[in-house]
């Protein structure tokens, strides 16, 4: 009975997060369109995205503190649902800078990868979440087994590497970034047992 009741608070939940990303994606593209995002639009847009995919990350790896203190384990039902929408606003991050800044030119896009640390940076976290996106269905959990978590533990250095590629693309203003810092700090302190059981592990298999 308490499975079934957790359903409709599950459903409801993930509609919301549903709705809530959808409309929050196509209003931002909307404004952009219409030029309702300032003087600079193309900016605007580019990093509306890039730090829409950024906080959702940060709410998926708060899910698990915060249903621990809360002791709400339905909220955990949520993280994958949350992390495919952190890969999703990553995917329209890019593929704003690609169309709008760029005018799809592909060559002059892996010169600017290439080029801009920066954007070396960015674009080498969104191949870690691209990995753990293709790699979150219970299918790829059970195939890789042990080595699945080992991936997924490679978001404790892209979240960092994301929050590093915005602080360099704001340039001039680092008051944001700086809070930003404090709270990838914060959620990676929280799992500081977890790291330390990590290193032990490691020690432990290469002394093998």
């Amino acid at each position: 009975m308490r499975i079934l009741s957790t359903q409709p608070r599950l459903l409801a939940l993930k509609s919301f997060t549903h709705l809530a990303c959808l409309l929050t994606a196509v209003g931002a593209f909307y404004l952009g369109i219409t030029d309702q995002l300032g003087g600079d639009p193309v900016k605007a847009i580019i990093h509306f995205y890039g730090k829409a995919s950024l906080n959702l990350l940060l709410l998926t790896l708060c899910v698990t503190p915060l249903s621990r203190w809360r002791r709400e384990p339905l909220w955990l039902r949520l993280r994958r649902l949350l992390g495919l929408y952190a890969f999703f606003f990553a995917s329209l991050h890019i593929l704003s800078f690609l169309w709008f800044d760029l005018q799809l030119a592909f060559a002059l896009f892996i010169s600017e990868v290439i080029q801009r640390p920066y954007i070396t940076l960015g674009m080498a976290a969104y191949l870690v979440l691209l990995a753990l996106t293709i790699t979150s269905t219970k299918s790829m959990q059970r195939r890789l087994g042990k080595r699945w978590q080992q991936l997924h533990n490679w978001v404790y250095l892209g979240l960092p590497a994301i929050v590093v590629h915005y602080y360099w693309s704001v340039k001039a203003y680092i008051g944001e970034p700086l809070i930003y810092f404090a709270i990838v700090f914060i959620l990676l302190w929280l799992r500081r047992d977890k790291f330390k059981r990590m290193w032990r592990q490691r020690l432990s298999s290469s002394m093998k």
